[in-house]
């Protein structure tokens, strides 16, 4: 019993890093990822904020999932949403003030923000609570990941820096590119395109991996046989 249950934390974890990623698989929330990946430092800070609301949602509204109405529960849903994303927007405005106002509007944007609304609705509301809380927890990590490898590039490329502490040197000249819109895009393309390789490059080892090896002996086996017929 433990191990299935270990399997299917291992399995939902790697679903949401890798396999459904809702950045740079299901292209979800893309406003904030261009928007915020200006640094490492605000793309982490972004995707914890996201994960911490997702986790609180899915929780809430599994453990609601019975009693909400169905034909109203999207409303209840963006409640829900609504009073989780005011909590760590307060929170955050009076323990980490300069990342509340390096995030800005983007903190409270939140709660119309795809991915949360999408797991609210696929997962937590047919699932139990821990299973839907572990969910939020597992696609959180996938978008803060995202973000970070995004916000990273973005900000070694773009400003020559990485957290703040220099990278190449004052020798370096920035490609101010990468902190423009247009590298956003381009970065989050790139990323995008690197993970899908290596997504493809898996799949066909594995294919090669289940390839019979006496394949070409069936095969000779198979013309002699009706060679002989004849």
């Amino acid at each position: 019993m433990n191990e299935k249950k270990k399997f299917s934390i291992v399995k939902s974890l790697v679903d949401g890093v890798f396999v459904n990623n809702p950045i740079l698989v299901q292209v979800l929330g893309t406003c904030p990822t261009l928007a915020t990946t200006t640094s490492a430092r605000n793309g982490v800070g972004m995707g914890f904020c996201a994960m911490a609301v997702l986790m609180l949602t899915n929780l809430l509204i599994s453990l609601l999932r019975k009693i909400i109405p169905s034909h109203i529960r999207i409303a209840s849903y963006v409640v829900i949403i609504a009073a989780a994303v005011t909590a760590l927007e307060l929170l955050m405005k009076a323990y980490l003030p300069s990342l509340a106002s390096a995030l800005g509007l983007f903190i409270p944007l939140i709660v119309v923000n795809c991915i949360i609304l999408a797991r609210a609705e696929a997962f937590a509301s047919k699932n139990a609570p821990l299973p839907s809380l572990f969910d939020g927890f597992s696609m959180g990590i996938g978008y803060t990941l995202a973000l970070f490898v995004i916000g990273s590039i973005r900000e070694i490329l773009g400003a020559g820096t990485w957290f703040g502490m220099s990278v190449f040197g004052s020798s370096y000249k920035p490609a101010m590119l990468f902190i423009m819109p247009a590298g956003a895009f381009f970065t989050m393309a790139a990323v995008m395109a690197l993970l899908r390789f290596a997504k493809t490059k898996a799949e066909n080892g594995k294919h090669k991996d289940k390839t019979p090896k006496n394949n070409g002996e069936a095969v000779t086996g198979d013309v002699e046989a009706k060679e002989d017929a004849r």
